[in-house]
């Protein structure tokens, strides 16, 4: 197969609107009740936790899924040091699943805000971005549990994405540096030589991680100015039938 396939792919199987399917098999639009938000928080609150977990996995899912195969397909997986063209390219089917999610052609290019699919994606890069995902997910739990503003805390989340992404590439070249410097035919040169021999391979990571975390913002701009003006809907709060018209609410993990 060729690989940049794999994006288009990636695309279609990120577009699947898992959340709009499951409502729609139990009788209800869920563009049309409670948040109008396509995503497991608003089926959930709909349907009840069962379907916000088979959601939540299904969306997710549909983000790794693809970038585990592309960087199987690529020989990417499990490395953090790789061709660039390779990187930009796994990078590029990292990126199609949740842009897929947030723009389904299926529904008129109107979708959910793309974290669960987004994070998904992030894992399935495997190692670069599974560990600057996992911290912003620590601190995604750390604002749910002392906000219980779910869009807050996916902002917050996002917002420190592209620091993880430095911090894990940073002590990945320390680890480098080391290895190197352990070596008998360098062992004498200073460490500002081997600073030189050892290359960063972090910039398509961090750039690729600053542009999903400004996309995941400007997805929840409404939830930021709601909770400025101290009306954003907590956890446990209900917010009631907003109907279609505020598809930007609370719901953040859709």
């Amino acid at each position: 197969m060729n690989p940049y396939l794999l994006i288009p792919l990636s695309f279609l199987l990120g577009s699947i609107p898992f959340g709009f399917l499951i409502g729609k098999s139990r009788g209800i639009d869920i563009r049309t009740e409670g948040s109008g938000n396509i995503g497991a928080t608003n089926l959930g609150r709909l349907l009840g936790r069962k379907y916000f977990v088979i959601c939540f996995i299904l969306d997710f899912s549909k983000g790794l899924m693809p970038t585990l195969i592309a960087g199987s397909a690529l020989g990417t997986l499990g490395y953090m040091k790789m061709n660039p063209a390779d990187a930009w390219l796994w990078l590029a089917v990292m990126f199609a699943a949740p842009v897929g999610h947030m723009f389904t052609p299926w529904l008129g290019f109107k979708g959910g805000k793309g974290v669960a699919t987004g994070l998904g994606a992030l894992v399935g890069v495997m190692p670069a971005m599974t560990l600057p995902a996992s911290g912003a997910l620590m601190v995604f739990v750390v604002v749910v549990v002392l906000w219980r503003m779910v869009g807050v805390a996916s902002s917050v989340a996002a917002a420190t994405l592209p620091l993880w992404t430095w911090y894990a590439f940073a002590q990945y070249e320390t680890f480098e540096e080391r290895r190197v410097g352990s070596q008998t035919q360098f062992s004498e040169l200073p460490a500002s030589d081997i600073d030189l021999m050892v290359a960063n391979h972090g910039l398509p990571f961090i750039v690729a991680a600053t542009l999903l975390a400004l996309i995941v913002i400007n997805k929840h701009r409404p939830n930021l100015a709601r909770a400025i003006e101290g009306t954003e809907p907590r956890i446990g709060e209900s917010t009631g039938s907003l109907g279609a018209e505020s598809s930007d609410s609370a719901d953040s993990t859709g």
